[in-house]
């Protein structure tokens, strides 16, 4: 878990990117969990993730919910998420997915969750989610997808896709990121 906190970080330090870690000065990592919300709320969830692999009872729910309470965050200890997610505004975000890959950007009032049966959706890597989307139901979004605002996406989603309307359509493909995008998944 430290880890993947560690690479949350790193989404930090330069906006849209993913920092060197030499970059992530101990100074560095106190002034963004001092100045931004949402890091407290990603390290919250991620020491639930840890209580939660160590079978620790109680801690999950308690930090869980005070995650709820205090950063309007909905997200479930143990959540399978991959280092390097990007939660712009926690507020109003329910995220229950069956798996998120690493550098996820998520940024306002996202609903991850089913639909109409008990199946969660699974997202790639280098995934970009816009404000108010919902992504619903068993499935799976590709590496490097973008899903714009306020879509509503219930079908598949191709790697490098961009969806938008409701329900999500197709409305292009790019590339897969490459290393000077930035957003490449480190080793851990």
């Amino acid at each position: 878990m430290a880890r993947a906190f560690h690479r949350d970080l790193l989404r930090w330090v330069i906006p849209g990117e993913v920092a060197e870690p030499s970059a992530l000065t101990a100074r560095v990592a106190l002034r963004l969990f001092w100045q931004h919300l949402p890091v407290r709320a990603t390290a919250l969830f991620r020491l639930a993730c840890w209580f939660k692999q160590r079978r620790i009872p109680l801690f999950p729910g308690v930090l869980q919910r005070l995650n709820c309470s205090l950063y309007g965050l909905e997200i479930p200890s143990g959540a399978d998420i991959g280092g390097g997610l990007y939660i712009a505004h926690p507020v109003g975000t329910v995220i229950m997915p069956r798996r998120i890959g690493r550098n996820c950007s998520i940024i306002a009032g996202i609903t991850i969750g089913m639909r109409t049966e008990w199946a969660f959706p699974d997202i790639g890597d280098n995934v970009f989610i816009g404000a108010g989307a919902r992504v619903l139901g068993g499935i799976r979004v590709g590496d490097g997808a973008i899903i714009g605002a306020n879509a509503v996406v219930i079908h598949d989603v191709p790697d490098g896709a961009t969806v938008v309307g409701i329900p999500a359509r197709v409305i292009g493909t790019r590339q897969q990121p490459t290393e000077q995008d930035g957003l490449l998944p480190n080793e851990e």
